[in-house]
């Protein structure tokens, strides 16, 4: 009988059984850099500290600004007595998808008045490039390898987005750190030498992170090489607005690329334009040859967002759908956004001006003027980068990166200041 047992426990504690999983092997990832930086400043006694790092915007007191047309939306919704919290459609609420593809595409979109545009409430715009991105490794047909062409440098969360659903980012010559410009020459030869019927993820303004943007004549240019090589188009436009203060200004690469029938789809958010950062309130919309066409694109992306979220989130979406349906909030919104953009340039005046006329700082620094958006690439090495943030408590990225909208009348002075020793190597 004792030999019987042995030779079940035996059997049991066996190497051929394999053991409840408890996770032991599973890595330790790194932490987001972005959100490093935020938990270390955030950590930081030093009293002259600051925070450039995080893509938020600040008003000149560093502190976040509701729009007073999200307070105004805000309050409408609040004493609506209609409102409730039920389940929106699977692909959103329609009065907020609906408008914000005609705010993207403009009211006389040819695709829009053909019923030619597939849109979808995203969690935001990071939930717009997943949607697209996912939708593109199931449906694209793709000319090789699952690739997808993206500016050298881009958003950093691009590269995961792509790889998380099979399709490997490629690098395509995009920022030229001589120039602290666009390497134009490069992009276009990377349009020519890519396969032909190449997905490109382009920035539609203020291209995160250089803040370099094609002028409207490069745009006409690659439109050519687009529409000669058969390319696809994937548009994220994360700052529709905030980049130069006129939201149509900032839609004109999306608008010009649907008027010459480009290929696209356009992932949008509204984070910073509308400051609804936690709202998570973006939309993702694909524009079909023909309405049969769109109406199989919707469904097929419908059945894709049952499975991720199953439904979006309600409150973002009506407060925005509020604002873009309504003539006067619409008109508030714009004023609103103006006082944003314009801090940001007036920012990007004064620290140009710190540094060119008053500190005389050895280099060039017209950069910062031509750049536009939250962003700017400064120029800093990740020696000079690194030792603004441990020496002069300046939270930047190593690549150089800063946020115009950390910088405010109370800290410019300083921040140009580090910047001039840093140079000079004396920080």
């Amino acid at each position: 009988m004792a030999s019987r047992l042995q030779q079940i426990v035996s059997h049991f504690s066996s190497d051929k059984v394999p053991m409840a999983e408890t996770w032991q092997n599973v890595p330790l990832a790194p932490p987001d850099s972005i959100f490093k930086l935020t938990t270390a400043y955030k950590a930081d006694a030093f009293p002259q500290k600051v925070n450039l790092g995080v893509g938020a915007y600040r008003d000149d007191q560093n502190k976040p600004w509701v729009l007073p047309v999200v307070k105004k939306a805000t309050n409408i919704l609040l004493n609506d007595p209609a409102l409730d919290h039920e389940y929106l459609p699977i692909t959103g609420l329609p009065e907020f998808t609906s408008a914000a593809a005609r705010l993207i595409l403009g009211s006389e979109s040819v695709a829009i008045k053909e019923q030619r545009v597939a849109s979808a409430q995203t969690i935001s715009g990071t939930g717009a490039n997943h949607l697209a991105a996912l939708f593109l490794s199931r449906f694209y047909t793709f000319n090789g390898p699952k690739q997808v062409f993206v500016s050298n440098p881009t958003w950093a969360n691009h590269h995961a987005i792509f790889r998380n659903v099979g399709i490997e980012p490629i690098d395509y010559a995009y920022y030229d750190p001589k120039t602290i410009g666009l390497d134009f020459e490069g992009f276009l030869n990377a349009l020519r030498s890519a396969p032909a019927s190449s997905p490109f993820l382009l920035h539609a303004c203020a291209h995160n992170p250089t803040g370099v943007d094609p002028t409207m004549e490069q745009w006409e240019k690659i439109a050519d090489l687009f529409l000669e090589k058969k390319h696809f188009a994937f548009f994220d436009c994360a700052y529709q607005g905030f980049a130069s203060g006129d939201l149509d200004r900032d839609a004109s690469a999306v608008r010009y690329f649907e008027q010459r029938g480009v290929p696209m789809l356009v992932c949008q958010s509204f984070a910073k334009n509308a400051g609804l950062y936690g709202e998570r309130v973006g939309a993702l919309h694909i524009i079909g040859v023909d309405k049969p066409a769109t109406d199989r694109i919707r469904s097929q992306v419908s059945v894709l967002q049952r499975s991720e979220i199953s439904n979006p989130p309600s409150h973002g979406a009506r407060i925005m759908a509020l604002i873009l349906n309504d003539g006067a909030l619409f008109a508030q919104w714009q004023e609103d956004v103006k006082t944003m953009a314009h801090r940001i340039i007036d920012m990007r005046e004064k620290l140009h001006n710190e540094l060119t006329n008053v500190l005389h700082t050895p280099g060039n620094w017209d950069h910062i003027l031509r750049q536009i958006g939250m962003f700017s690439f400064t120029g800093l090495n990740a020696e000079q980068s690194k030792a603004m943030v441990e020496r002069a408590h300046i939270y930047l990225t190593n690549n150089g990166r800063i946020s115009m909208a950390g910088l405010n009348s109370k800290n410019l002075r300083y921040v140009a200041e580090s910047i001039d020793k840093a140079v000079k190597g004396e920080l």
